[in-house]
This record gives structure tokens, sequence and C-alpha cells, in this order.
């Protein structure tokens, strides 16, 4: 500042070097997520959670992207967006801020340009993050970790970070990925009984057909491969059977998020 140039007064911004997967476009042949959302033209340049019901809190919300960043191919290929939270470190039930952004194929999760880290505009300090997504279960970090204007890393797909809870990831080969089949999005994996994630796969292709298929950005799209199957090969009915357990279909699986 001076009597010239006058006075400036500038706001740090936390800048977080995130990386996720999910399981339902993984490929661990070659450590990839599909893009085949992206590929068949079927992503929002608008953020999706807020007009799914999810509260945003903290300046987060009505995020939006280009038609140039979704263009991109390539390990940095768009696969979908996801939210990322930051939550009190006394208390992580409570949510400080929250974005949305973008998740590459692999695994590094960017701001809407497609390239900067994830920022927000809250004070450095220790937070707990977590990272959602519409059809899959959110993780959290086990503790809290430091958060600042210089750019730090948290890997959630090498285990080097401890989940809150229990088995907050699955381990496919190595890599830890959000557990997928939460198409009802209220954070319980569940194949039969009321509000489970079965049945809206099925209406999802008309209910009466179980062959039928129906494409689209859809959240019953449990492998983010752009159409719904009940039944078949590649179906999204499956994976949920399977990550309950596979035996037992009345057994269910939360969220480990407080």
């Amino acid at each position: 500042s001076s009597y010239g140039e006058g006075l400036f007064i500038l706001k740090p911004r936390l800048s977080l070097n995130l990386k996720a997967v999910l399981e339902g476009p993984f490929d661990a042949g070659n450590g990839l997520m599909r893009d085949s959302l992206r590929v068949k033209g079927l992503l929002p340049i608008a953020e999706p959670y807020a007009a799914l019901g999810y509260a945003h809190t903290g300046g987060g919300g009505g995020e939006a992207t280009s038609s140039a960043v979704l263009a991109v191919s390539g390990a940095n290929a768009i696969v979908d967006w996801l939210v990322v939270e930051l939550r009190d470190a006394a208390n992580p039930a409570l949510r400080i801020a929250s974005r949305s952004a973008l998740l590459q194929r692999d695994g590094d999760i960017v701001g809407t340009d497609g390239m900067s880290p994830v920022q927000f505009s809250v004070k450095p300090g220790q937070y707990h993050l977590a990272v959602h997504h519409r059809n899959h279960l959110g993780a959290m970090t086990a503790s809290p970790v430091e958060c600042s204007v210089a750019l730090r890393a948290y890997d959630f797909t090498g285990g080097a970070i401890a989940t809150f809870g229990t088995e907050g990831t699955k381990d496919i080969g190595g890599t830890r990925a959000l557990w997928a089949g939460d198409a009802s999005s209220n954070g319980l994996l569940q194949y039969v009984g009321e509000g489970n994630d079965r049945d809206p796969i099925l209406s999802a292709i008309g209910g009466s057909t179980p062959t039928n298929t129906v494409s689209g950005y859809q959240p019953t799209d449990i492998n983010l491969d752009g159409a719904v199957r009940y039944i078949g090969q590649g179906n999204d009915r499956d994976p949920i059977l399977v990550n309950i357990g596979g035996n037992l279909p009345t057994a269910t699986r939360a969220a480990q998020l407080p």
C-alpha cells in the first residue's frame, strides 16, 4: 500500500490438491476411470448437486464449467462432478464450507477450469476433508488435516490418509475407491426393503421389462457408462448386492460420515 496507489487487502484462499476414485467407472487394468459420460456428451455444464437437494454452505453451489473443459481427453478428461467439504476439526458433523468440483480420470479433483486446485475462502487451519458423489458413498478423513494457502496433497486413493469409520473406502487391488451403488442418494447401500437402491434402477428403465435400458445422466447409472441397465453385462444392480456383502440381501452399507 502507499499514498499514491491505495490500500490493497488480499484475502487468501485455501488450495487443496485432492485425489479420489469412484468405484463405478474405475478400470483396475489401467488405473483410470472411464469418462463415458463425457464422451457421450451427457455431463452437465452446471453442477448437479443443488438440484438434487444438497445444501451447499460457505459460498459453494452454482459452479459451472465450460464445453472446452469437457472437451479435454486422456488422463485429465472429466469423469463427473462431485462435492468437496471442509468440516469442523472438533465436530466433523459440522460442515464449514463446500464446493462442487470436477473429477478427472486419474483421480485428480480440480476446479471448474479443469486444472486449478479446489479453493475455499475460509481461514487456514485444521479441517476434516470429505468428498461426496451423487451415487457413491462419501468418505472423510479420520482426523483433521492442515489446510492452508500453500498447496498440499490429500490422496484418498492410496491409503496414506486414514478415513473416518470402518471401511470408509473400498480396496480395489490396492486402490481405495468410493463405494458404488447409492442410487437413492441417501448415504446407504440397500438392496431390499423400503428406500432400497435396486428399485429406482428398475423404475428408471420402465419398471416392467427388466431388459430395457435408458440413456442419460442418471443417478441410477451406477457404473457411469451413460446407460441404466437392470440385468445383463454391465448392469447397475449387481454392484449394490456385491457391496453389501453379496450373500445376504437384507444387509446394508452406510457411508462412514458423522
